[in-house]
């Protein structure tokens, strides 16, 4: 796996943290806590994308950050857990794999290199 995609994993992971924020914060810290999560997320994933597709780099970012989403609501926030919602997560997470394997990087030659 090489750097580009590393980008869109961490970025996926910090994805995670400003949906919930949206949600729970609710004083300064957790308010600034959401905000660096969200410039560290989009920074990255925008980086990811001047050398890879992004529309591929979008979709894995949004399948990535809901997977994770889903599952820290049902293991920190008391979200039902449901068979079927785990069901269509792994299927999410079928097509978001399948995704990065079909997708090359872009290779430029010159000063980006």
């Amino acid at each position: 796996m090489n750097t580009n995609w590393i980008k869109v994993f961490v970025a996926a992971f910090f994805e995670v943290f400003w949906v919930i924020g949206l949600k729970h914060a609710n004083d300064f810290w957790t308010w600034t806590g959401t905000v660096i999560s969200i410039i560290i997320s989009f920074y990255l994933m925008i980086m990811a994308g001047r050398k890879l597709p992004v529309g591929t780099v979008y979709a894995v970012f949004v399948g990535l950050g809901t997977t994770g989403t889903v599952i820290s609501e049902i293991i920190f926030f008391d979200e039902p857990f449901k068979l079927s919602k785990i069901l269509l997560i792994l299927l999410l997470l079928i097509g978001v794999i399948g995704l990065k394997i079909v997708t090359k990087e872009n290779v430029k030659e010159g000063a980006d290199s």
